[in-house]
Protein backbone atom coordinates (compact mmCIF):
# COMPACT_ATOMS: atom_id res chain seq x y z
CA UNK A 1 0.00 0.00 0.00
CA UNK A 2 1.05 3.54 -0.71
CA UNK A 3 1.67 6.18 1.92
CA UNK A 4 -0.98 8.88 1.63
CA UNK A 5 -2.10 11.99 3.46
CA UNK A 6 -5.49 12.99 4.76
CA UNK A 7 -6.97 16.01 6.46
CA UNK A 8 -8.48 16.07 9.95
CA UNK A 9 -10.37 18.64 11.97
CA UNK A 10 -10.91 18.27 15.69
CA UNK A 11 -14.15 20.23 16.02
CA UNK A 12 -15.21 22.86 18.59
CA UNK A 13 -17.16 20.41 20.78
CA UNK A 14 -14.01 18.36 21.30
CA UNK A 15 -11.60 21.27 21.76
CA UNK A 16 -13.98 22.84 24.31
CA UNK A 17 -13.73 19.64 26.36
CA UNK A 18 -9.91 19.49 26.02
CA UNK A 19 -10.02 16.25 24.01
CA UNK A 20 -7.32 17.06 21.46
CA UNK A 21 -4.74 14.86 23.17
CA UNK A 22 -7.14 11.95 23.69
CA UNK A 23 -8.28 12.08 20.06
CA UNK A 24 -4.71 12.34 18.79
CA UNK A 25 -3.76 9.33 20.91
CA UNK A 26 -6.42 7.27 19.11
CA UNK A 27 -5.16 8.55 15.76
CA UNK A 28 -1.56 7.64 16.58
CA UNK A 29 -2.53 4.27 18.04
CA UNK A 30 -4.11 3.45 14.67
CA UNK A 31 -0.68 3.83 13.04
CA UNK A 32 -1.20 7.26 11.50
CA UNK A 33 1.33 10.06 12.00
CA UNK A 34 0.33 13.66 12.65
CA UNK A 35 2.71 15.56 10.40
CA UNK A 36 1.21 19.05 10.76
CA UNK A 37 -1.18 20.62 13.23
CA UNK A 38 -2.57 24.06 13.97
CA UNK A 39 -5.22 25.38 16.36
CA UNK A 40 -7.34 27.99 14.57
CA UNK A 41 -10.66 29.83 14.60
CA UNK A 42 -12.45 29.18 11.31
CA UNK A 43 -14.18 32.22 9.87
CA UNK A 44 -17.78 32.12 8.65
CA UNK A 45 -16.55 32.48 5.06
CA UNK A 46 -14.14 29.55 5.50
CA UNK A 47 -16.84 27.35 7.04
CA UNK A 48 -19.37 28.22 4.33
CA UNK A 49 -16.81 27.42 1.63
CA UNK A 50 -15.63 24.25 3.35
CA UNK A 51 -19.18 22.89 3.74
CA UNK A 52 -20.54 24.32 0.45
CA UNK A 53 -21.53 20.80 -0.64
CA UNK A 54 -24.18 20.91 2.13
CA UNK A 55 -25.47 24.43 1.32
CA UNK A 56 -28.92 23.21 0.19
CA UNK A 57 -29.43 20.99 3.22
CA UNK A 58 -31.51 22.19 6.17
CA UNK A 59 -28.63 21.79 8.65
CA UNK A 60 -26.15 23.98 6.71
CA UNK A 61 -26.60 27.14 8.82
CA UNK A 62 -26.41 25.21 12.08
CA UNK A 63 -23.27 23.40 10.86
CA UNK A 64 -21.54 26.66 9.93
CA UNK A 65 -22.52 28.26 13.26
CA UNK A 66 -21.15 25.24 15.12
CA UNK A 67 -17.84 25.24 13.24
CA UNK A 68 -17.20 28.92 14.04
CA UNK A 69 -18.33 28.60 17.68
CA UNK A 70 -14.85 27.88 19.00
CA UNK A 71 -11.34 26.88 18.06
CA UNK A 72 -10.64 23.78 15.99
CA UNK A 73 -7.46 21.81 15.40
CA UNK A 74 -6.62 21.25 11.73
CA UNK A 75 -4.17 18.45 10.99
CA UNK A 76 -2.47 16.53 8.22
CA UNK A 77 -2.27 12.81 8.90
CA UNK A 78 0.03 10.45 7.03
CA UNK A 79 0.28 6.69 6.73
CA UNK A 80 -0.59 3.68 4.66
CA UNK A 81 -4.15 3.97 3.36
CA UNK A 82 -4.52 7.06 5.58
CA UNK A 83 -7.89 8.21 4.24
CA UNK A 84 -9.69 4.92 4.82
CA UNK A 85 -7.83 4.27 8.07
CA UNK A 86 -8.79 7.64 9.53
CA UNK A 87 -12.41 7.26 8.44
CA UNK A 88 -12.45 3.88 10.22
CA UNK A 89 -11.01 5.29 13.45
CA UNK A 90 -13.43 8.26 13.31
CA UNK A 91 -16.46 5.95 13.24
CA UNK A 92 -19.96 6.60 11.96
CA UNK A 93 -21.26 10.19 11.99
CA UNK A 94 -23.94 9.14 14.48
CA UNK A 95 -22.05 8.19 17.65
CA UNK A 96 -24.87 5.79 18.59
CA UNK A 97 -24.07 3.81 15.43
CA UNK A 98 -20.28 4.13 15.65
CA UNK A 99 -18.17 1.06 16.38
CA UNK A 100 -16.74 0.63 19.86
CA UNK A 101 -13.39 2.33 20.40
CA UNK A 102 -13.80 4.84 17.56
CA UNK A 103 -13.34 8.57 18.14
CA UNK A 104 -17.03 9.34 17.71
CA UNK A 105 -18.22 6.44 19.88
CA UNK A 106 -15.89 7.52 22.67
CA UNK A 107 -16.02 11.32 22.39
CA UNK A 108 -18.91 12.64 20.24
CA UNK A 109 -21.96 14.24 21.84
CA UNK A 110 -24.36 13.82 18.93
CA UNK A 111 -24.63 13.63 15.14
CA UNK A 112 -24.13 17.40 14.98
CA UNK A 113 -21.39 17.56 17.60
CA UNK A 114 -19.43 14.58 16.34
CA UNK A 115 -15.96 15.78 17.39
CA UNK A 116 -14.01 15.22 14.16
CA UNK A 117 -13.95 15.65 10.40
CA UNK A 118 -11.93 13.58 7.94
CA UNK A 119 -11.47 13.75 4.19
CA UNK A 120 -13.48 11.23 2.18
CA UNK A 121 -11.20 10.92 -0.88
CA UNK A 122 -7.71 11.77 -2.11
CA UNK A 123 -8.78 14.83 -4.12
CA UNK A 124 -10.83 16.13 -1.19
CA UNK A 125 -7.87 15.62 1.15
CA UNK A 126 -5.54 17.50 -1.20
CA UNK A 127 -7.96 20.45 -1.45
CA UNK A 128 -8.63 20.57 2.29
CA UNK A 129 -4.93 20.38 3.15
CA UNK A 130 -4.14 23.15 0.65
CA UNK A 131 -6.87 25.32 2.18
CA UNK A 132 -5.84 25.00 5.83
CA UNK A 133 -2.20 23.87 5.90
CA UNK A 134 -0.76 24.93 2.53
CA UNK A 135 2.80 24.79 3.82
CA UNK A 136 2.55 20.97 3.76
CA UNK A 137 1.77 20.75 0.04
CA UNK A 138 4.25 19.80 -2.67
CA UNK A 139 4.18 23.36 -4.09
CA UNK A 140 5.30 24.65 -0.69
CA UNK A 141 8.04 22.02 -0.56
CA UNK A 142 9.29 23.13 -3.98
CA UNK A 143 9.60 26.71 -2.72
CA UNK A 144 11.74 25.64 0.25
CA UNK A 145 14.84 25.41 -1.93
CA UNK A 146 14.84 29.20 -2.14
CA UNK A 147 14.44 29.86 1.59
CA UNK A 148 17.08 27.58 3.05
CA UNK A 149 19.91 29.99 2.43
CA UNK A 150 21.33 32.80 4.53
CA UNK A 151 18.81 35.50 5.35
CA UNK A 152 15.68 33.38 5.00
CA UNK A 153 12.76 34.52 7.14
CA UNK A 154 12.04 32.61 10.33
CA UNK A 155 8.41 31.81 9.35
CA UNK A 156 9.58 30.43 6.01
CA UNK A 157 12.25 28.30 7.68
CA UNK A 158 9.72 27.00 10.23
CA UNK A 159 7.30 26.08 7.45
CA UNK A 160 10.03 24.21 5.61
CA UNK A 161 11.06 22.36 8.77
CA UNK A 162 7.39 21.49 9.34
CA UNK A 163 7.24 19.66 6.04
CA UNK A 164 10.57 17.96 6.59
CA UNK A 165 12.74 19.88 4.16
Amino acid sequence: MAIERTFSIIKPDATARNLTGAINALIEQSGLRIIAQRRVRITRAQAETFYAVHRARPFFGELVDFMISGPVVVQVLEGENAIAKYRDIMGATDPAKAAAGTIRKVHANSIGENSVHGSDAADTAANEIASFLPETTSSAKASCGGVRGFGASQPALRACRLIGY
